[in-house]
Formats: structure tokens, sequence, C-alpha cells
């Protein structure tokens, strides 16, 4: 039988990483190479692929990986989202993701990598009228920790997408879980002085600073380091974040919310918002049709995806409102 194509490329890429270590033994070279330890890894992750069955399984017994490489709630993963969302319900989905049976809950599984496929499809599950019928394409394997980390690492490593700052977070993750600085190198496959580098970052700028500004996907370590050199006196984090929750620095994204945290760390701009934003919520009983936040920089109405038959209501009497509106003011005035 003629082998996979994802067999002939994890047994060049293994039998490559084997012949360079062989050649670098018998040569004593002062300078050894290594070969990037995502790269093996690619190699074994297609052989066991290769050998791997495709299930069927329901998205709402899939959890995220408990080590998190990627921000949640960052308005530029929002939109990127929404896009895969409109890929898979118009194309399926075309590559499975992989899952762990779960360590704790019987019939449960836990994300190895994939988490922007399984987050588009149950958000597709929660917006059909059949949900029962939505289903995630799954390779299902045995994982230790350490090798669910390491699966996590091979994805980041294909893909090269981790921003530097989802990077640094997900080592302080990793530290967490009980890995020294050696360990995470060959994970993030990064020096020990960059993975160094990250924690002197993650140390100095309080997660809630990090999280307001997001995955930054522009921003690279000169512009995070800048800030955690300004954020080492206690003083400008307080005026940082007096910020982050001002409609000004929110519209912004990431490149503009960590320019804008510099330029009050600096004393350039003033860290005294016009006022908190009010937030109102449009409800009836338990119901959430929309949320009003008034801000500094205007007034915003958001109504959920699910409220869509409300919102096409309002826009079609938005005319006779506004009349409504014009005509009350005159009579005031």
């Amino acid at each position: 039988m003629k082998k996979s194509i994802l067999q002939r490329m994890a047994e060049e890429a293994v039998n490559r990483s084997e012949t360079v270590e062989a050649d670098n033994a018998e040569k004593l070279a002062p300078t050894r190479r290594h070969s990037s330890p995502v790269i093996v890894n690619v190699g074994k992750s297609l052989t066991h692929l290769g050998e791997d069955s495709i299930l069927s399984l329901d998205p709402s017994r899939i959890e995220r990986s408990p080590y998190q490489d990627r921000f949640n709630d960052d308005q530029e993963t929002k939109i990127e989202l929404e896009a895969l969302k409109v890929s898979v319900a118009s194309e399926g989905q075309k590559i499975p993701v992989l899952v762990r049976p779960h360590p704790t809950k019987p019939d449960h599984y836990q994300l190895a990598y994939g988490h922007r496929r399984l987050a588009a499809i149950k958000s597709l599950m929660a917006d059909s009228e059949r949900p029962e019928t939505v289903k995630i394409k799954a390779y299902l394997r045995n994982l230790t920790d350490r090798q669910l980390i390491e699966e996590q690492a091979v994805e980041n490593g294909v893909r090269e997408n981790l921003t530097w700052i989802e990077q640094a977070m997900w080592a302080v993750q990793l530290k967490e879980a009980g890995l020294s600085h050696r360990a995470i190198c060959p994970v993030l496959a990064l020096s020990e002085a960059a993975v160094s580098h990250l924690f002197r970052v993650t140390s100095v700028i309080p997660t809630d600073i990090i999280f307001a500004i997001g995955r930054a996907k522009s921003v690279g370590r000169p512009k995070w380091t800048a800030l955690a050199e300004l954020l080492k006196d206690d003083s400008k984090i307080t005026a940082v974040r007096k910020i982050l929750n001002i409609g000004e620095f929110q519209s912004k994204d990431g490149a503009g919310r960590i320019g804008m945290a510099i330029d009050i760390a600096n004393g350039l701009t003033s860290a005294e918002p016009n006022g908190a934003p009010e937030v109102v919520d449009i409800t009836l009983g338990e119901r959430l049709f929309g949320r009003m936040k008034n801000s500094s920089s205007g007034t915003t109405l958001t109504i959920p995806k699910k409220e869509d038959g409300f919102a096409r209501w309002l826009a079609e009497r938005m005319p006779e409102l506004v009349r409504e509106y014009d005509h009350q003011s005159d009579r005031v005035k």
C-alpha cells in the first residue's frame, strides 16, 4: 500500500533531524547546529496524524487546553474569529482539531490545538436552530500534559502567528505549570535569553494592562519593553489604569492602545479620562436586547447577534423615532 503524503513528510522530517544529529556527533565541531524543536515535532506529529482516524465529536464536550497561549477577548481576535466562522459555515471545517480525553470528566475532551476552529464551530452551534447536528472533526489521542504543550507548540510553530505578548503570556502559564526556563525554550523555539526577556516584561506590566492592550498584532518586543521600563514606577501604572475603560482607548487597535499607554506613562497626555463610560443594558426580564455605552467619544448601541430580529425592527422604526424625538424637542423649546 502506498504511503500517505503525511507519512512521507513525517519520515523525511525525522530522517533529516536524525542525519543532522549523527553528522554533528561524528564531526564534534565547536559550533553545532541544532534542528529546530518545532521542525522535529512537526515530523513526529505528522506521523501520528497519518495513523489517527478522524472522529466527529460534540463541540460542547470539548474544553480548551489548560495552557492558554492566546488572548480570548481581544477585538482583533474577535474579527479574525468572525471571518473564520463565515469560512467554516460556507466551506466546512477543512482541518481537524486535536483533542485528548479529559483527565477528570468522563466523555469529555481537552483541546490540544485548533482553538479558533473550536470557537468558530461553537459559535455556529449557538446560532443553529438544531445545535445537536453541529459536529467538529477531531483527532483523538492520549496525551500527557507535556505532550499536549508540545502539540500546541507545533501548531504555533507552523503558523508562526503568535504575537510577541501572546508568547510572553504563554511562557508565564508554562512556568506556572512547573516548566523551567530551559524546558520552555524548545516549546517556544526560543533561546534562553529570549525567554528571560519575556519574563522581564511580564514581571513588570500587570496582567490587566496587558489584556486591556490585547494581542497587539503589529507590536513587537521593543514597544513592550519600553512600556515595561516606564511601568517600573508604580504611579505610572496607576495613570495607565485610569484610561483602560475609556472609549478613546478601547476604540483603538493594539498598536494604538499600547502607544496611548506609553504616552500616558511618559506624561505626554493627561491620564484623567473625561468620565467613566456609562453603560445601560436594554433588557426585558432576563433577556438582553442591547447595550448602550456613552463615553467621551460618543454613544454606541450593541445588539447581540441572536437579537437580529430586534435590530431589524429597530432599524425600520428609526425614522419614526427620530421624527418623534424631533417633534418632542421642538415642544420643549
